[in-house]
């Protein structure tokens, strides 16, 4: 897979991600704070990936590892929600692999290297 294709696949997660968001939090009375902590960080990673910013992709990652987090705790805490969690969950781990591949390429093709 190229790494263009591969940023398209992870700007998709992260749109997903913030519509799953936009949509289980959207009765919320704290709909602003909602948009803000969980629905612009995707949003924003999407446009610097978009834009090919590497940075993008490490913090889609690192925050990533929150997501997956959130999806653990609530997938455990709130049964009623829990198909949203495991949805959150699944996305979470799709985007830790999508930014890992090159970085797991590299380190790997050096060893074979050797």
């Amino acid at each position: 897979m190229s790494g263009r294709s591969r940023d398209l696949i992870l700007a998709l997660a992260l749109a997903l991600l913030a519509g799953l968001y936009a949509w289980w939090f959207r009765a919320d009375r704290h709909l602003l704070a909602v948009a803000l902590v969980f629905v612009a960080p995707p949003v924003l990673l999407l446009l610097g990936v978009l834009a090919q910013r590497a940075v993008a992709r490490f913090w889609a990652g690192v925050l990533a590892l929150f997501w997956f987090s959130h999806g653990v705790m609530s997938a455990w805490s709130h049964r009623e929600t829990a198909l949203y969690a495991w949805v959150e969950i699944l996305l979470a781990l799709m985007i830790v692999a999508l930014v890992s591949v090159p970085g797991m390429r590299a380190r790997f093709a050096a060893k074979k290297a050797r």
